[in-house]
């Protein structure tokens, strides 16, 4: 087709700049980094009699946004990317790029600078607001864009909420000019960057905890290159005394403990209240091994934060490297939870045609040959798995409860729950016994107060108690129907923190239809008989709290997960016994691959990977075995990995070298090997030219910016 890009991805519109529109109409809903820019063209073919149009669009990130210059040079550059073909109209009239716009949001006004470029002809630069209203472009607008389109390329290029259709992402930085450009930008904008938002895990960002600082860290981290970092904060630390957190860390990362302490000290002298320089001492403590200091420490930081989430999930974490597991379980429940929000995407209309070229060096190499039809099927049980589908908060909290049954394991954390929370049967015990009256004790204790509320509601309330509902999208079907696996979803993981309503209902886990044996159905006999030994101490049962809904939900996620992974693990040894082989479809063995990382099982982890890939192209196999690879410092199977990964990313324009996460990882093994042998197996590879050169680019990114292990 002679009116598409040969090697570019592009929508087809149904009516000519509704793509545009469509943005405008939805800039008011951007909260914090924006979407990816967004770039239409429109394409002409014929004489000026009997001319035709056509409109189209994709979606990019990476080209500089500095001035309305550059803007334009790109979409200028499209027009030689148009496919050749003058069969029809004769040489002079085929398809050619007549103008285009160009619009790159403004994180920092909230605002989107658009580019009209005429070809040929003239370029308009201009602004438009939230209501669709257009103003003049200054001089600081075009530096907040050139800095948000940065931010977006650095923080999103690895964010799975951002693999779109027709998305080409292009290399942000390539020259020390221009990281220095950036460098400056970002000192120019430092004390603005809590405008931006933060991590979904932060409540109310700050100088120090926002998109703005997240980005500088990325960069500069992920090719151990911290001293460009140290030297902006060093600068913004004279201002802002609590951007010593963020120079601690970078001198952490640099090697350079002995200035990073010295720093923690001077700046928590002078603010003992700052969170952000208690954790960072909290976490060096940590990896030195001193979890009963970082303990200390991690609560001075609930004290001086405690509507965080981070503080409370750090004062957690501690707990469970102390050993403490019922104030770790305690701490946890206490946790703020907060709703997540999406990233910042269009919402476009159909588009009349989609076009997703791949390149001929793509198709040709085979490393992206066509998976079979069965090997991209599985098992309804594993398709239901709730994790996957935890987001923000909640997502980190089961993270910290993984790693605590990881400790202690699936008994011992259900006798600790009931330990330190309202459990069924002491509930039931109270209601039933007329001599305990609790409303002496501790009247401002939340579990106390949560009971008088629930005996007041008559006796036809449910005695049983905690109330367990759970929602994920990973539990519905295609057609949005929830699977009836037990668990109610009238609860979305997406709400602002449950409140302690008093309404108390049965849990699923207590119900008859429970698997006979299973741990959640036999919690309710061995906690009555934890209570007969206690005598039903009523004071026991005062002290103790209700386990938060979102918490029982959790439960419930790690009750699933634990149980496949046993069904699982006890076949795989049932057949080993056997003598006979275990299959599995590629996708079974990705979704048990994932299972076993959120349980904390690296090797059965690495097992299931490397078997999904035996069956079927799994890119997110490929990403969790490059990072074990990198680590172990295996340099061929690490080199294999990385080179499949990366020509499914150019398949999918992605073709930016760094920031990526195989930079990362390439540049995490050359500190042990150093480039130059990096380059030479390579070579000794015979990979096929065109994908032998898009590998060079991330060693020629190492040599460009004097990446450590890149000297000769």
């Amino acid at each position: 087709m002679s009116e598409l890009f040969k090697d570019i991805p592009e929508f087809v519109e149904t009516n000519i700049g509704e793509s545009v529109t469509a943005r405008t109409e939805t800039l008011a809903t951007f909260r914090e980094l924006g979407p990816p820019d967004l770039c239409h063209v429109i394409k002409s073919s014929g004489s000026k009699t009997a001319q035709r149009d056509l409109g189209s669009y994709h979606y990019c990130s990476g080209v500089e946004a500095s001035s309305s210059a550059s803007l334009a040079a790109y979409l200028n550059s499209l027009q030689f990317s148009v496919e050749e073909d003058t069969a029809w109209f004769g040489k002079g009239h085929g398809w050619r790029v007549r103008s285009g716009t160009y619009c790159c949001f403004n994180a920092f006004s909230r605002v989107d600078m658009r580019v009209d470029v005429k070809i040929p002809g003239g370029v308009d630069a201009y602004v438009v607001d939230l209501r669709g209203d257009k103003h003049a472009a200054t001089p600081e607008l075009w530096t907040e864009t050139y800095l948000s389109a940065l931010l977006r390329a650095i923080r999103y290029a690895d964010d799975a909420s951002y693999r779109l259709a027709g998305y080409r992402k292009l290399d942000p930085i390539t020259t020390p000019e221009a990281e220095l450009r950036f460098l400056k930008a970002a000192e120019a904008l430092f004390f603005k960057g809590w405008q931006l938002g933060s991590d979904p895990e932060i409540q109310v960002a700050t100088v120090v905890t926002n998109h703005l600082t997240s980005a500088v860290i990325k960069y500069f981290s992920d090719s151990f290159r911290l001293d460009r970092a140290a030297n902006l904060f060093e600068r913004m630390k004279a201002k802002e005394p609590e951007v010593a957190a963020l120079l601690a860390r970078s001198y952490i990362g640099m090697n350079e403990e002995i200035k990073a302490v010295k720093i923690m000290h001077s700046a928590l002298a002078a603010n003992p209240q700052s969170y952000p320089v208690l954790h960072a001492q909290c976490d060096f403590l940590l990896s030195k091994n001193r979890p009963e200091w970082a303990q200390a420490v991690a609560q001075q930081a609930v004290n001086s934060a405690p509507s965080e989430f981070v503080t409370w999930a750090k004062l957690t974490e501690t707990y469970i490297e102390l050993g403490q597991f019922d104030s770790a379980l305690l701490t946890l429940n206490s946790c703020p939870m907060f709703t997540f929000n999406e990233r910042d995407l269009h919402r476009m209309p159909t588009p009349a045609k989609t076009h997703l070229p791949v390149k001929k060096f793509i198709a040709e190499s085979g490393i992206l040959d066509e998976d079979s039809a069965r090997d991209n099927e599985a098992d309804v049980a594993l398709l239901r798995l709730p994790a996957p589908g935890l987001r923000g908060t909640f997502a980190k909290a089961y993270s910290l409860l993984t790693l605590l049954v990881s400790k202690i394991g699936w008994d011992e954390l259900l006798k600790t729950r009931s330990q330190v929370f309202v459990m069924e049967e002491e509930y039931r015990m109270h209601k039933t016994a007329p001599s305990v009256d609790i409303n002496g004790h501790a009247d401002d204790d939340a579990s106390t107060t949560g009971m008088r509320a629930a005996s007041d509601r008559g006796p036809n309330t449910p005695s049983e108690i905690p109330t367990i509902r759970i929602s994920t999208e990973s539990a519905r079907t295609p057609n949005g129907t929830a699977h009836n696996r037990g668990l109610s979803t009238s609860t979305n993981y997406g709400e602002d923190r449950p409140h302690m309503e008093p309404v108390l209902e049965k849990p699923e886990t207590a119900q008859a239809s429970e698997e006979p044996g299973s741990p959640l159905a036999m919690k309710g006999e061995e906690q009555g008989k934890e209570e007969s030994d206690e005598g039903d101490s009523p004071s026991a049962f005062a002290n103790k709290r209700l386990c938060e809904r979102w918490l029982d939900n959790l439960f419930l996620v790690l009750y699933e997960d634990l149980r496949v992974y046993t069904i699982w693990r006890a076949e795989i040894s049932h057949f080993k016994t056997q003598h006979m082989s275990y299959r599995k479809t590629g996708t079974e063995w990705e979704i048990l691959g994932e299972l076993a990382i959120r349980l904390h099982h690296k090797e059965e982890a690495k097992d299931a990977f490397q078997r999904c890939l035996d069956a079927k192209f799994s890119a997110k196999a490929l990403i969790k075995l490059l990072e074990m690879y990198a680590t172990e410092g295996d340099l061929q199977r690490t080199l294999n990995v990385a080179i499949r990964l990366t020509t499914y990313h150019h398949r999918w324009y992605m073709d930016a070298a760094y920031p990526s996460m195989i930079a990362h990882y390439l540049f995490k093994l050359g500190l042990i090997h150093g480039h130059a042998k990096i380059q030479y197996t390579l070579l000794s590879m015979n990979l096929p030219v065109g994908i032998f050169e898009v590998m060079q680019g991330y060693m020629k990114y190492g040599a460009t910016f004097n990446v450590e292990g890149s000297e000769f």
